[in-house]
C-alpha cells in the first residue's frame, strides 16, 4: 500500500518574492555574509517590530548567546531562564560559563511564573549570587504576563533579554514581540512562522549594544588595516543571500500570522468537543501569532485517551505531531541546577500535544488531521 503523503508539524512556506531578492543578490555578487540584502533585512525587521535597532545573526541561538556577552554575563555568574521551553533558551547560558536557574510557569500562557521569578532572584540575593540576567520566552508565540514580569526585574535592576523566537508577530498591548527587553531575540530556524533556512536576529532600541553583537558577531575584528583581535569574536552573522529570503519573508509575516490563527480557531471548533481536550486561550491584551496549536488530554476526562495516544495515531496515518517541550529541569544535563516553582511544566509535558500549523496548511490535509483525531475517541 502506498503511504500517505507527510504532513509536516511546521515547514517553510514561501511567499513568493523571496527569489527576487536572491537574485538581486546575487547579480550585485554579493554572497559574503555582509552586504546590502542583509542591512535592508536588518532596518525592515527593526521596523515591523518597532526598536531601533536589529542586527541579522546565523541562528536564534547565536543571537541568545550575543546578548549574554554584550550584558557581560561572565562565569559563574546566574541567569534565571523558564523550565518549559526548548534547550537552545537555556545553551547559551552555558556557553557563557553561567549557570542557568529554572523557574516554572503560570497557567494562563504557560510563560514565566512571576511569583517563581521573584522567589529565585530573592533566593540568588540572599546567597550573594544575585541573578545578572532574566530571559523570559515567548512559549509556541504566546506573550508572557510583562506587566507583572518586567516590573519584578526593574525593582532589582536585572536586565531582561526577551527569547521572542516563536513570538514574531505576536502582541502584547498593541506592542509586537521582541520588544519588551533590553534585547529580544528571534529565530529564522526553518520550521517558525519565517524562515531564511537558519538564522536569527538581536533587537534593541539600545544602538551601542547592537553595535557590539555585530562586532562580537564577525570575529571581533578591530578597526585595523590588519587582522588584530582583541577580544574573544565569533562567526555568527547572517548571509547576505539567507537575508534576502528573510525580506521576502517578511512581507508575506502577517499573512502567515492570520493563517496560523484560523488554524488554531479551526481545531478548537472541530476537536474542541472531544472529551478531555483543551487548548490554550489568550490572556486579555495577548495577540499569539499561534506558531503552533498545542492541546492539553487529560486521561481522567478523555476515557483513557493521552497526547500520546493521538501522537502515534497520528504518526501512523504519516501526521508529525510533537510533545510540549520537555522541561528544563528534568533534562539530565541540568540536572543538578536550581529549580523554583510547582510542577506545571511537568503536567504540560506529561498532556500536552503539538498539530501540524504550517501557514500553508490545505483543506485535505486539515480534514485528514482532525478525523485522525476523533477517531482515537469512537
Amino acid at each position: 500500500m502506498q503511504q500517505k503523503e507527510r504532513i509536516w508539524l511546521s515547514p517553510p512556506h514561501m511567499g513568493g518574492t523571496e527569489e527576487k531578492f536572491v537574485r538581486e543578490a546575487f547579480a550585485s555578487n554579493w554572497i559574503s555574509p555582509l552586504g546590502p540584502q542583509l542591512e535592508a533585512f536588518e532596518q525592515e525587521l527593526a521596523e515591523y517590530v518597532g526598536v531601533g535597532h536589529a542586527a541579522g545573526v546565523s541562528s536564534g541561538t547565536a543571537a541568545l548567546h550575543l546578548a549574554l556577552q554584550v550584558l557581560g554575563i561572565e562565569p559563574e555568574d546566574e541567569v534565571i531562564v523558564s523550565s518549559f521551553t526548548f534547550i537552545a533558551s537555556a545553551n547559551p547560558i552555558v556557553y557563557s560559563g553561567a549557570k542557568p536557574v529554572f523557574i516554572d510557569s503560570e497557567p494562563t500562557t504557560w510563560n514565566a511564573d512571576p511569583q517563581a521569578l521573584e522567589d529565585a532572584i530573592r533566593s540568588g540575593i540572599s546567597r550573594g549570587k544575585k541573578p545578572k540576567a532574566v530571559l523570559l520566552v515567548d512559549l509556541y508565540g504566546m506573550p508572557c504576563r510583562y506587566d507583572e514580569l518586567l516590573p519584578i526585574c526593574e525593582r532589582y535592576e536585572i536586565p531582561v533579554v526577551e527569547d521572542a523566537a516563536e513570538g514574531l508577530g505576536s502582541v502584547y498591548k498593541e506592542r509586537k514581540l521582541g520588544r519588551f527587553g533590553l534585547l529580544g531575540v528571534l529565530s529564522f530556524n526553518g520550521n517558525k512562522i519565517i524562515t531564511t533556512s537558519g538564522g536569527g536576529a538581536l533587537l534593541s532600541d539600545d544602538e551601542h549594544l547592537v553595535q557590539r553583537a555585530r562586532f562580537l558577531a564577525t570575529q571581533a575584528r578591530d578597526p585595523a588595516p590588519h587582522y588584530q583581535h582583541s577580544v574573544l569574536g565569533y562567526n555568527y552573522r547572517l548571509s547576505n543571500v539567507l537575508a534576502a529570503i528573510g525580506r521576502g519573508q517578511l512581507e508575506v509575516l502577517d499573512r502567515h500570522v492570520e493563517n496560523r490563527r484560523l488554524h488554531f480557531e479551526r481545531y478548537r471548533n472541530l476537536i474542541g468537543d472531544l472529551p478531555g481536550v483543551a487548548f490554550l486561550e489568550e490572556p486579555p491584551g495577548c495577540r499569539s501569532n499561534r506558531w503552533l496549536t498545542t492541546i492539553l488530554v487529560d486521561p481522567t476526562r478523555s476515557g483513557g485517551v493521552t497526547r500520546e495516544t493521538i501522537r502515534l495515531r497520528l504518526d501512523e496515518e504519516n501526521i508529525e505531531s510533537r510533545p510540549l517541550w520537555k522541561p528544563l529541569h528534568l533534562q539530565p544535563l541540568f540536572a543538578e541546577n536550581a529549580y523554583f516553582g510547582s510542577r506545571l511544566s511537568e503536567a504540560l509535558f506529561d498532556q500536552g500535544l503539538c498539530l501540524p500549523s504550517g501557514s500553508a496548511l490545505t483543506e485535505p490535509q486539515f480534514e485528514r488531521i482532525v478525523s485522525t483525531i476523533r477517531s482515537v475517541f469512537v
